[in-house]
């Protein structure tokens, strides 16, 4: 990719709520130091909007999010854009339904992707936000379009939104990088639950049937 590093201020508004949802990751603990990151489609435009590299999240305003096409050129900013930054490019042109995504390191859910271990579907908050088991993607190096690659491979013919990619850490998407956000909350949520059970016993799988019951009902029904 080029950088340009120019900064025009194009999309601000976009940018500072990008921004802010970093936040989120904080909060949760899912990242550690400046690794991580949110992206967001550009609605009606072929471009998308990440975390500048190695911004501290402490610092991060519009100003440390950069403006992409979906090549993963640079098109406005003046930080270079994350080293995921061809991933999501890759994930953006081949999925048309993502417009948010989000990768972390939160402790549980890596620990299933250091074992290459699909998180089994387990809960009922499982099914819900998931639709069954979070898949285990393949390992992959950074800074091509990868990780990208096996981030669409595996989520194809899958309900859940996010996917553990071997060795590395979770990447999930959603209809926004807020949805995208909650997707990543919720895998280091029941990552952790269903490590806990392990330590007690093997835990009991719900029913094919009642996984689509949950998840039909939360996807369908939950919420105002």
């Amino acid at each position: 990719m080029t950088a340009t590093l120019t900064e025009r201020g194009s999309h601000r508004e976009q940018r500072g709520h990008v921004a802010r949802l970093h936040a989120e990751l904080t909060r949760y603990g899912l990242v550690t130091w400046t690794s991580g990151n949110v992206s967001e489609r550009v609605p009606g435009e072929d471009l998308f909007v990440i975390k500048g590299s190695g911004v501290s999240y402490d610092e991060l305003s519009w100003e440390g999010v950069t403006v992409c096409d979906l090549d993963g050129g640079v098109v406005d900013g003046a930080r270079k854009p994350s080293s995921d930054t061809a991933a999501h490019a890759f994930v953006y042109r081949s999925m048309p339904g993502v417009a948010g995504q989000v990768h972390t390191h939160s402790p549980y859910a890596t620990a299933w992707a250091a074992r290459a271990e699909e998180i089994p579907c387990v809960l009922t908050a499982m099914a819900d936000e998931f639709g069954g088991p979070i898949p285990v993607g393949p390992f992959a190096l950074i800074g091509d379009d990868s990780i990208g690659q096996g981030i669409v491979d595996t989520l194809r013919g899958s309900r859940s939104p996010a996917v553990l990619m071997r060795n590395h850490g979770v990447f999930t998407v959603g209809p926004s990088a807020r949805a995208a956000v909650k997707a990543a909350v919720m895998t280091e949520d029941v990552a952790r639950t269903v490590h806990l059970s392990r330590q007690l016993g093997e835990p009991v799988p719900i029913a094919q049937e009642h996984v689509d019951a949950l998840y039909a009902r939360y996807q369908n029904v939950y919420g105002q």
